[in-house]
């Protein structure tokens, strides 16, 4: 099987930083603002509890195997075996995400290429799929999203690596070389690097806004006046706004 890669696209990284501080939660929904209905990955779900990243996709796309395209032989030559060749692209803060056809029992990576890739300076995998030698894998300081785990590796099964960094569809979601991908404890969403700043721009009033609303909740505050903020809520936050921003220039 001839061996075909290319690089990816990166946004810029403050893009990327500021994408992981307002978490899957607020980028769906503001997502769903600028016309992207429903970013949530299907299927690869937190098996690194805590683990909140953000960063460029290097993407994998797995195919139902066929042997004239892919045999046993494969392993007879590391270099042959394309799942490899997505990690030799990882830059710090890059992501794998890998289309892995939802099959529960092919382990795409095992703890010595994960070992790898997080050396390299990978933050996180997406798989909708599995993994292989899970005990040691969430020792490395990797976020995983996954479907599962299994003993196997991928030749042991029916899917076999098909090409890197390609448009794929993983967990039912379209995943572009170099879209933005945030991952937290409630799952993973697909940001469009074209829509990341603006994404931010929104991202970042909201969040200003539910601070305030989340204050006046705490204190007992009525949820229809304060969440979301109705209109006449709108001169009590500038007020708290303008004491928030001449604090912070004494």
């Amino acid at each position: 099987m001839t061996i075909k890669t290319q690089d990816i696209q990166r946004p810029p990284q403050a893009l990327i930083e500021g994408l992981a501080e307002i978490g899957t939660a607020t980028a769906s929904g503001e997502l769903s603002r600028l016309g992207i209905r429903d970013p949530q990955m299907r299927g690869p779900r937190p098996w690194t509890r805590g683990k909140v990243v953000a960063g460029p996709a290097l993407t994998l796309q797995f195919m139902p195997k066929r042997e004239d395209l892919y045999g046993e032989d494969e392993y007879n030559d590391p270099e042959k075996q394309l799942h490899r060749h997505v990690l030799y692209h990882t830059r710090p803060g890059d992501l794998v995400v890998v289309d892995a056809r939802g099959d529960m029992a092919s382990g795409v990576f095992g703890e010595m290429m994960l070992t790898y890739f997080q050396g390299r300076g990978g933050v996180g995998v997406v798989i909708d799929g599995c993994i292989r030698d899970y005990p040691k894998a969430q020792e490395l300081d990797l976020g995983l999203w996954l479907r599962g785990v299994t003993p196997n590796f991928h030749t042991q099964t029916n899917i076999f690596p098909f090409a890197v960094n390609t448009p794929i569809a993983c967990g039912d979601t379209l995943v572009m070389p170099g879209d933005i991908v945030v991952a937290d404890d409630d799952g993973v969403v697909v940001v469009p690097s074209a829509l990341a700043p603006e994404l931010l721009k929104k991202a970042g009033e909201h969040a200003e806004w539910e601070e305030f609303s989340r204050m006046r909740l705490a204190e007992g505050g009525d949820l229809r006046k304060y969440y979301p903020l109705r209109e006449d809520a709108q001169a009590e936050y500038a007020a708290w706004r303008a004491r928030q921003e001449g604090s912070l220039d004494r």
